[in-house]
């Protein structure tokens, strides 16, 4: 709060005189200049470039995690059972690669479209 007990974000300052001044006032009240009235606007949409890293992050996950559960950081043993790491080196790692594959593609599509 100010000392007028007006909340600051109802207030600004004036960009020449640099007063303070309500925030929904065109004209400084001040030094009678007109205000320029600035709309910030963000990017609507999709995001391609966003999809695009998520599914290379993925595919390099799946293919961190098919290394080493397939045995081949031979200092590293991951403490599953066998048939655990058989289950994650046939179905797991390679729905996780494809689906970093897919996501990767698709952002692909959305960076084209834009």
């Amino acid at each position: 709060m100010d000392a007028l007990g007006k909340p600051n974000a109802e207030r600004r300052r004036c960009a020449f005189c640099g007063q303070h001044m309500a925030a929904d006032l065109k004209q400084c009240p001040f030094c009678r200049e007109a205000v320029p009235q600035v709309k910030l606007s963000r990017r609507t949409g999709l995001n391609g470039r966003r999809q695009i890293r998520r599914g290379l992050l993925y595919m390099l996950l799946g293919a961190v995690i098919h290394y080493f559960a397939s045995g081949y950081g031979d200092p590293i043993r991951l403490p599953f059972s066998p048939s655990v790491l058989s289950l994650i080196t046939q179905y797991l790692t390679p729905v996780l690669f494809l689906g970093g594959l897919g996501l990767t593609a698709y952002g692909l599509i959305l960076s084209a479209k834009s």
